[in-house]
């Protein structure tokens, strides 16, 4: 065999037992009268050691050892003289008697260890050799063990996992779709899922009660730290309930898997209408881990003839505790940082609350000292704190503000990565308006019901609709979200009227899921989690890049295999798409 026990598996009781081993060489180091080597596998690191009283061809293969190797080791467990505290195995080492090598290995183009010396470019193009980092690994292993724990406890409620087709019918609504030709019928295409909607619901239709799978999903858009072209879903669907059990039933998924893999115990999950989270935090998925509210004080501010607030639709304020220290340079740091196109702010007005319960502002030319104390008591703010106050369109500064008061949350070190804050954000809107086409949109899908209540606010004002529907945000992450589904053909017909549907498109894209509910549709609903980002959430990281096995880059590429790539003529033949291309040249 080519070992007996793993290199992180032996103990100070494994002492005087003949072990083999086999792994990868971390670095060896030569001492003159002894020389050390670093063995790795996926379990730990065991040290080796060569001394005057080892075979002189084992001392001597040694030489020909370099990093990354990958080799076979015969010796004696024995206890270590200088042990090393910091890994499992550091009281022993294996006095070599044998050592072969299997597979010999070029210098690698940066260090395998976990402060390396590789960048994130030279990391992606030898991804395999980054995968051997334990930080990078364990990432990889938490992935699994939550996969694992999601099986566990949806098995458990009676869910059936149930696989969906990855080759379906392209549709209008929502991001891009990845198509693909077909060479069996010339001139058409699938499109890979950008989830599996209509199956799912299909299934609840077919009586399968309570489905799931941990998916692979697909969307043509840009791409930034937490998206990806390909990404993973924990699907999950059920019939004959209410948004209030399904809400109950992912909150238990949430925790087990908390408690499984973290051994973390979360709080409540409490309820947020969307109205509330943008108004007091500027974003649909609030960070609730700090305070810091946005407070309007629109009328507060104005009439002092001050043109700026005067003209303004919306004046909103947050107070940062503690803050009114920052100097000239911080304060013009965070001006700075708000006008930057992410942001689009045209300024930023302070108001320092100073401990002698005097003010201090960046327009003390409009604002008395009554004036500022008004709007300290309008944002909540005491002696040492600051207030930060911008104006403009009322959607735009409650975005801004929203990125500003995290802006600050992380440079006042409130956005712990190791405490849990869960919310569930209700009562979005149904529909968006679009301005440049003049429709509009499904929030979710067009599937999502209205809430009952808000029926009859489609005929006569379709933008009050308020949908039946959920998000699950960790830590002002989206982690999840679903809705109660529409199971009404004629609600059906109305939703995909609303949304710009003729009949005849509605039927050339949906008509099977249409001729479906004829046939007894139950009440179901669902919800899908970003199982990427919730690993991300649970490891600790900005990005899902470290959490996906062989990742794309920023530009959709994956730089390992050089893919997207060129086809060859034949096969584009096949497609019936040579001239196509050729034409687009």
């Amino acid at each position: 065999m080519y070992r007996t026990h793993t290199c992180g598996e032996l103990r100070i009781e494994n002492a005087g037992n003949e072990v083999t081993l086999a792994g990868w060489v971390q670095r060896v180091r030569d001492l003159g009268a002894m020389t050390f080597v670093d063995l790795r596998d996926r379990y730990g690191i065991t040290q080796l050691v060569v001394d005057e009283n080892t075979d002189k061809a084992v001392a001597d293969a040694l030489e020909e050892l370099g990093r990354e190797f990958v080799i076979q080791a015969k010796g004696t467990v024995r206890e270590r003289q200088s042990k090393n505290k910091n890994i499992p195995t550091g009281e022993v080492e294996i006095a070599l008697s044998e050592i072969n090598v299997l597979s010999p290995a070029e210098l690698p183009p940066f260090t395998i260890q976990d402060d390396t010396d590789g960048g994130d470019d030279l990391r992606m193009k030898y991804r395999y050799l980054d995968l051997r980092r334990d930080v990078v690994r364990e990432n990889l292993v938490l992935r699994s063990k939550m996969a694992h724990a999601v099986r566990n406890y949806l098995n458990s409620k009676d869910f059936i996992e149930t696989e969906t087709p990855v080759l379906i019918k392209s549709t209008p609504e929502g991001a891009r779709d990845f198509i693909v030709p077909s060479r069996m019928n010339e001139g058409q295409f699938y499109a890979l899922p950008q989830s599996p909607q209509t199956f799912k619901q299909l299934l609840m239709i077919a009586g399968f009660d309570r489905y799931y799978q941990i998916v692979k999903c697909f969307r043509d858009e840009d791409l930034r730290a937490d998206r990806q072209p390909e990404f993973t879903q924990i699907d999950c669907e059920m019939s004959f309930v209410e948004q209030k059990d399904v809400l109950e039933m992912f909150e238990g998924l949430t925790r087990h898997m908390f408690k499984e893999t973290l051994n973390v115990e979360v709080d409540e999950f409490p309820w947020m209408p969307y109205a509330e989270a943008m108004e007091k935090y500027g974003s649909d998925k609030p960070d609730t881990r700090f305070e810091m509210l946005i407070n309007d004080i629109t009328e507060t501010v104005k009439g002092k003839d001050f043109v700026v607030f005067d003209s303004a639709e919306y004046i909103g304020a947050i107070c940062a505790k503690g803050c009114a220290e920052y100097t000239r340079k911080q304060l013009d740091g965070l001006t700075n940082w708000v006008k930057r196109p992410q942001i689009g702010a045209k300024g930023l007005v302070y108001v320092k609350c100073n401990e002698d319960g005097t003010f201090k502002s960046s327009v003390d030319k409009f604002y008395s000292q009554d004036d500022l104390k008004a709007w300290a008591e309008k944002t909540g703010a005491e002696a040492g704190d600051l207030i930060l106050v911008m104006s403009g369109d009322k959607k735009h500064m409650l975005d801004a503000l929203g990125e500003l008061r995290l802006e600050m949350g992380k440079q006042l070190g409130l956005r712990d990565k190791n405490v849990f804050k869960p919310l569930w954000v209700v009562d979005f809107p149904l529909l968006e308006w679009d301005e440049e086409s003049k429709r509009f949109y499904a929030m979710h899908h067009p599937f999502t019901s209205p809430k009952p209540e808000d029926i009859e606010l489609m005929d006569t004002d379709p933008g009050k609709v308020r949908a039946n529907a959920y998000d699950l945000v960790i830590n002002g992450v989206e982690i999840g979200g679903g809705s109660v589904r529409i199971f009404d053909s004629e609600l059906q017909s109305k939703m995909f009227s609303l949304l710009g549907f003729t009949k005849e498109e509605a039927e050339a894209q949906f008509g099977f899921l249409m001729k479906a509910f004829k046939f007894g549709a139950p009440p179901h609903a669902g919800i899908a989690f970003g199982f990427d980002r919730l690993v991300s959430l649970f490891a600790g990281l900005d990005t899902i890049r470290d959490v996906i096995a062989f990742p794309k880059n920023n530009a959709g590429r994956d730089v390992m295999i050089d893919s997207p790539s060129a086809v060859a003529e034949a096969q584009l033949d096949e497609l019936n798409l040579k001239l196509n291309l050729k034409e687009k040249k």
